[in-house]
């Protein structure tokens, strides 16, 4: 499995920014390249992602919640993958770290993949935390 990671700093309290990612039906609302996230029950999603000109599409179930510090997900369906969100309060407000790590099935399309994936993704983490940043700033 590819591994990424990514960290940034929100200026708002870990408490803040956890219930913002806790509610992961609206990170649509947060990146140009999630399309749709549509609650399945019991803490399962479908992600709808557009990303290398292809579309992306795979469930996953969250497997562990500690508010306000982790928050962790893999994939049942479609993509492989698992995450996990890391908050830690610091001076400024809240260092929020990604982890994610993922799986390709073709051998040519994990190459073409590898390459995009870490810009992609910290674009896509930059997006969203960006955009929980100024929705708490409202």
């Amino acid at each position: 499995m590819a591994t990424i990671e990514h960290s940034a700093i929100v200026r708002a309290t870990p408490e803040q920014v956890f219930e913002l990612l806790r509610r992961v039906e609206d990170f649509a609302d947060y990146s140009d390249l999630i399309r749709a996230i549509d609650p399945l029950g019991d803490d399962r999603y479908r992600w709808h992602v557009r990303a290398l000109s292809m579309d992306w599409t795979f469930d996953v179930v969250i497997t562990e919640i500690q508010p306000p510090k982790v928050l962790a997900w893999e994939s049942v369906d479609g993509v492989k993958n698992q995450g996990r969100y890391y908050l830690r309060e610091v001076p400024e407000g809240t260092e929020v770290a990604l982890t994610l790590s993922y799986e390709i099935g073709s051998r040519f399309m994990e190459k073409a993949v590898n390459k995009a994936a870490t810009p992609l993704v910290g674009k896509v983490s930059r997006q969203i935390l960006e955009r929980v940043e100024a929705r708490l700033q409202v």
